[in-house]
This record gives C-alpha cells, sequence and structure tokens, in this order.
C-alpha cells in the first residue's frame, strides 16, 4: 500500500527495522486480545516484522516528525467488509495517536478498497477502544458473553472474556467526512 500521512503521523507497510519498536509493545502486550502475538525477543521482533512487512493487513504507525514505530493497525477483509483494530505502545497512549490513525484507516477502506462496513471486537473492559470506536463513529452492535479466552487461570482453566462488537457502514461514515 501507499503511505498515507497524517498531521503527525505515517501509515505504511512494516520494514524489518520495525523490529526494535515492535518489540517495545507486543513484549508485554497490554489489551489481552494481543497476546497471542507476545514477542520473546529481539530474534523473534525480526521475524514478526519481516512476516508483516510481506503483508498490507496489518500497517506500521509512525510518527512522522522520526518514523519512530509507535503502534499498528490492521485491516482483514472479507469481501466488502473488513475486521479492523488497532494496537499502539503505551507510552503513547492518550495523545490522540491511534484515534488520528484509525480515521485514516477507517477513510482509506471506504474510499480505495470500496469497503461496505467495518467491525471491531472490543472486550468490555478495554474503555479507551470502546471510547476510539465510538468516536470513529461506530456503534455498538452487541455484546457477546464469555465469547473468547485469551488466558488461563491457576489450574488451567481458560478465563472467557465479554467482547462487544462496534461497526459502521460506509453510509454512516461518508457525511460526517
Amino acid at each position: 500500500m501507499d503511505a498515507i500521512e497524517t498531521d503527525r503521523v505515517v501509515l505504511r507497510n512494516f520494514r524489518k527495522a520495525d523490529a526494535a519498536d515492535l518489540l517495545a509493545y507486543l513484549h508485554e502486550p497490554v489489551a489481552s486480545c494481543f497476546l497471542s502475538l507476545k514477542l520473546a525477543d529481539m530474534s523473534a521482533a525480526e521475524a514478526e516484522a519481516e512476516e508483516r512487512s510481506r503483508s498490507e493487513e496489518h500497517i506500521a504507525v509512525c510518527l512522522r516528525d522520526s518514523g519512530k514505530l509507535i503502534g499498528d493497525v490492521f485491516a482483514l477483509p472479507e469481501e466488502d467488509t473488513f475486521s479492523v483494530g488497532w494496537n499502539f505502545n503505551a507510552g503513547f497512549g492518550g495523545a490522540g495517536f491511534a484515534s488520528e490513525a484509525a480515521r485514516a484507516l477507517f477513510a482509506y477502506l471506504f474510499t480505495v478498497k470500496q469497503a461496505r462496513r467495518l467491525y471491531a471486537y472490543v472486550e468490555d473492559h478495554n474503555i479507551a477502544s470502546q471510547r476510539l470506536c465510538e468516536r470513529l463513529g461506530m456503534r455498538k452492535e452487541g455484546l457477546f458473553k464469555e465469547f473468547v479466552s485469551f488466558k488461563k487461570d491457576d489450574d488451567g482453566d481458560p478465563i472467557f472474556e465479554n467482547t462487544m462488537q462496534y461497526a459502521i457502514l460506509r453510509k454512516e461514515w461518508e457525511p460526517h467526512q
């Protein structure tokens, strides 16, 4: 994909050189849904950055001024629908970078990829992502009780999490842009 620039961030394909910054936020993922992506060391980060560089589904989000990778957004296609999401280095939280990057991703998906619908899954305890979905104009479509497990308790039994689904249609997005 061609790079997308906003006022403060650049969305671009991953590069092998992103490994150290990728390790910074995937060494200990904050959101439990990203625990399966946990990276143990720099070797694993290099392999993950290399793999992501061959895909347009995972998009690097970098600071425009320095080029530093601060997170990523993703868009997984399902015909005219995309499952979307974001994962950012917590050290850059609260500054609006995720909102800026997600808004640029949505505009790209609706205009260039001609998406009809975007949806996101958010754990019921991830308030920051819920608020981001709402700022992006997404509506809550439902709550899946004990939908998925990312962790196990001390006895090895799965801990199931409640998950919300948010979505937005192109016709809902366009009037607000």
